[in-house]
Order: C-alpha cells, then sequence, then structure tokens
C-alpha cells in the first residue's frame, strides 16, 4: 500500500510517501535527501511504535540539514559516507581534490547526497524508489554517477533498504543511511541491549580518520560479541566507531543477523543483515530541540545508528576493502532491519 501524503512546502519538488503492509506497519519517506522520517512497527500489544526518530514536519528538513548541529535524520549519504582524509582522493594518475572542512572531507562534502531533491522513480511492488544522478567533479569526485536507493516494507516487517549506482569513469562510492533507531520511540536507548558480530574496529587518531589499524573489541566498551546493555553509555561516553564485521558472508538473506538490538519495554527487537563489510556505529549524547514526529520527546542517548557501509578513507588505505568502482561496473549495498514482537 503506497499513498501520497501532503505537507506545505515552497519547493514543487518536494514529495513525501507513506508505505504500509499486511501488519499495519508504516514507512514514511521523503525525496529530500531520500530520507526516512518514520517507522512504525506493531508490538505485540498492536501498539505502533514509532522506531525512528523523524520531523514532524517534512518540511523542516531541508532547513535542519544545514543546522549547525545537523544529525543527518534518515538521509541517504553519498557520495562517500564516513570521513576521507583532507588531501582527497587518487585514481590511476590522477589526484582529485575533495571539499573538506577541519583537514576533514565528511559524508559527501559540503552539499552531499543528503541534501539533494532526488527524483521519484517509482511506487510499486510494495517498494519506493529515488534516483540521483552526480556530475563529474560535484564536491570534486570524478564521474557521472547515476544512484538509485529502493525502500521496500515487506509483510514479515523487514525495511530492505538497496543502493544501487553505476558510473562513466572510474570513482569511489560508499553509500549508506543514517537513520537513528529507539525501539521504545521516544526517551532513550540506554534500557536497549546490542550485539554484534564484529570482532574487531577501527583505530582513529584526533581527528576521526582512521589510521589503518584494527583493534579487537576484546576486553573494551566495544565488545559487544554477547549481547550488552547500553547502560554502559553513560560510563564510557557516546559512540562514534566503525565496527568491522567478524563474517565475510555477503548474504543478507543469512539466517544469523550480524545486529540485533532489544528493547525490553517496547517489546521490540530488530536484527540486520547486510552485504557491507562494516558499520559505522553513532550514539549521540543528545538531540537539538527540535519537533519530533508524534512529539516524541528524547533524553540522553537518545537513538542509535547503524551505517551499513564500507570502511572510512578506504581510498587512502590500500589494505582496506576497495571502494573503488569501475566505469559501467555495478555497485550495491543492500541492508535489511527484521522488526520481532518479542
Amino acid at each position: 500500500m503506497i499513498q501520497n501524503t501532503l505537507y506545505t512546502s515552497d519547493d514543487p519538488d518536494c514529495v513525501s510517501l507513506v508505505l504500509g503492509n499486511a501488519n499495519g506497519a508504516k514507512l514514511t519517506v521523503t525525496n529530500y535527501g531520500a530520507s526516512i522520517v518514520s517507522l512504525e512497527i506493531p508490538n505485540k500489544k498492536g501498539e505502533l511504535i514509532n522506531v525512528i526518530a523523524g520531523l514532524d514536519n517534512v518540511a523542516d528538513y531541508e532547513e535542519v540539514s544545514y543546522h549547525p548541529s545537523a544529525k543527518f535524520l534518515g538521509a541517504s549519504i553519498g557520495r562517500y559516507a564516513g570521513r576521507i582524509r583532507e588531501g582527497g582522493i587518487e585514481i590511476g594518475d590522477e589526484q582529485y581534490v575533495l571539499y573538506h572542512e577541519n583537514k576533514v572531507h565528511l559524508h559527501g562534502g559540503l552539499k552531499g547526497f543528503d541534501k539533494k531533491f532526488w527524483k521519484l522513480e517509482s511506487t510499486r511492488d510494495n517498494t519506493i524508489t529515488f534516483s540521483y544522478e552526480s556530475k563529474h567533479l560535484e564536491e570534486g569526485y570524478p564521474g557521472n554517477l547515476k544512484v538509485k536507493v529502493m525502500y521496500q516494507l515487506s509483510n514479515d516487517n523487514e525495511l530492505i533498504i538497496t543502493y544501487h549506482a553505476t558510473t562513466d569513469r572510474d570513482t569511489f562510492v560508499n553509500l549508506t543511511n543514517h537513520a537513528y533507531f529507539n525501539l521504545d520511540g521516544s526517551g532513550s536507548i540506554l534500557d536497549h541491549s546490542l550485539q554484534l558480530s564484529c570482532s574487531d574496529y577501527l583505530e582513529v587518531d584526533a581527528l576521526q580518520l582512521p589510521t589503518g589499524k584494527l583493534i579487537s573489541v576484546m576486553g573494551t566498551p566495544y565488545d559487544f560479541l554477547e549481547p550488552k546493555s547500553l547502560q554502559s553509555l553513560e560510563n564510557y561516553g557516546l559512540i562514534d566507531d566503525t565496527f568491522v564485521f567478524s563474517s565475510t558472508n555477503k548474504e543478507v538473506d543469512s539466517q544469523v543477523p550480524k545486529i540485533s538490538l532489544v528493547s525490553d519495554k517496547s517489546g521490540l527487537k530488530m536484527e540486520v543483515r547486510t552485504n557491507q563489510p562494516a558499520v559505522v556505529i553513532y550514539t549521540p549524547e543528545s538531540f537539538p530541540d527540535w519537533n519530533f514526529k508524534n512529539q516524541s520527546i528524547y533524553g540522553s542517548f537518545p537513538a542509535i545508528c547503524f551505517e551499513c557501509q564500507n570502511y572510512p578513507d578506504a581510498p587512502n588505505h590500500h589494505h582496506f576493502p576497495s571502494a573503488l568502482v569501475k566505469a559501467n561496473d555495478k555497485y550495491e549495498n543492500r541492508t535489511i532491519f527484521k522488526f520481532l514482537a518479542i
């Protein structure tokens, strides 16, 4: 079930859509940044819980995206998610200087994919598809890159996000979604428990750029190999790090999830499967004073991001998995977020 929803905007290119399934779950997306606005999932009591933090008025997304404390709420990130060192990228004998601030290129640059109006391609088969064409040398990247994102809401309460891209020149690509999850729909994630199939994480320097070294999670606050309460955030502070999946299995339909998040309060569990080699996890200490959907009020450590992707700064570390997409080759990032009532 797909239906248009209307909202106030001065831009005629704005689109907002609601996708539903047989269980009453609802996904709302907008073409500004190809962003997820909300995802309402029923628990065992039949209560709809909005598990993704988003704004009450979709027209506010453009303003908020330029806020000094912009959080990339539910947005599609590109051309390159995460950080790249200020020197830029090198492909063959060519050096390309990327936009950077404070010696860091972040999330695609000054005006990344999260700040673009994407084209609505189609609405069919419980799937919404947006597309965007990034021109040659946009933000410094070579190649005309054609990108599509498909949002699908299955009758098994799965949110399936698939990014596809093709380019007419060799270029670096690393796409992801920046959704903020809170399985209670408000408050804090401190009462959630988290499990990760990640034995290592990336060491970073003072600029949060990878040094190239992997560090074992054993004996660190980042050991989530067994389920562990996120209450530990109060003691150790926020997480803003890249975790490397122990399994190289790229089959997203595998029965073994790479990430599990549970809230006993709402009675919801989220399992994540992906074909990507890593996940950037981000847990902000607070949200700005924005008008959130359903007038939700968030506390300290309000939500958690699972940005399934390649390693940050991979173009400058040859032993990292390659993020190079050659001309006429195809890029795919496919991630499934499955929700269970427990």
